[in-house]
């Protein structure tokens, strides 16, 4: 069910055309389906649910803006900005993806405020701060593609690698930190708690992972990029 209602809450959105709107209706397309996974105790299903939910997204959000690339502002929150900042990079080589003094610091502070936000709410807020942040990427990967002379290329090569490693983290993360508050309120089946601090440990190697691997890789992906598009 997850995938449709995603797909749903994508046609809603663009048909109402807030762009604030649309990454509530992304929570409220899977944020229910973590829940009942969690009532039954199958931490590992609920993981399993929301990276399959960040997935459709990823895929929604590029094929719309491929599809209107100029008009995709008016439906994904920040992405006219996201993707200025990113088509910059593939062009010139320079700017925050290729910067690690300026990239760690604003995925640190990512990281540490979709944690809070996670704990805090049972992952309520923190889920459509995912959204807007897949989102953004959408927007800029369908545009790119878009203006592209190889675009199915560009699609595949504009999730970087990284930025995979990280959704898959911030994923798991969510989840499992939306547990205590969830357990408080006698709305889920407490799950093991060592499985909840493996799943936690792998979900923060792989945010470490993601700032070594754009650290080193990041200028040869840019270069792969501005072949594929021909620019």
């Amino acid at each position: 069910m997850i995938v449709p209602l995603t797909v749903l809450s994508y046609a809603l959105g663009w048909l109402i055309g807030l762009p604030a709107l649309l990454p509530v209706l992304n929570t409220l397309a899977s944020y229910p389906l973590m829940i009942r996974a969690l009532q039954r105790g199958d931490l590992r299903l609920a993981v399993t649910r929301m990276i399959l939910w960040a997935m459709t997204m990823g895929v929604m959000a590029t094929l719309l803006a491929y599809a209107r690339p100029w008009q995709s502002g008016a439906l994904f929150l920040r992405g006219d900005a996201y993707r200025s900042e990113m088509f910059a990079w593939v062009m010139t080589g320079r700017g925050a993806e290729s910067s690690p003094s300026i990239f760690i610091p604003q995925q640190a502070r990512d990281a540490a405020v979709f944690s809070a936000l996670a704990i805090a709410t049972a992952g309520a807020a923190a889920m459509p701060m995912g959204a807007v942040l897949m989102n953004q990427m959408g927007c800029y990967v369908g545009s790119l593609a878009a203006a592209a002379s190889h675009p199915l290329l560009v699609m595949i090569l504009g999730w970087h690698p990284w930025a995979i490693i990280r959704v898959v983290s911030f994923v798991t993360i969510g989840v499992v930190l939306s547990m205590p508050l969830l357990g408080r309120l006698r709305m889920v089946t407490l799950v093991d708690r060592r499985q909840q601090i493996v799943l936690l440990s792998l979900a923060c190697a792989g945010l470490i992972s993601d700032v070594a691997l754009k650290s080193v890789a990041a200028p040869f992906w840019q270069q792969l990029l501005l072949r594929a598009t021909g620019w």
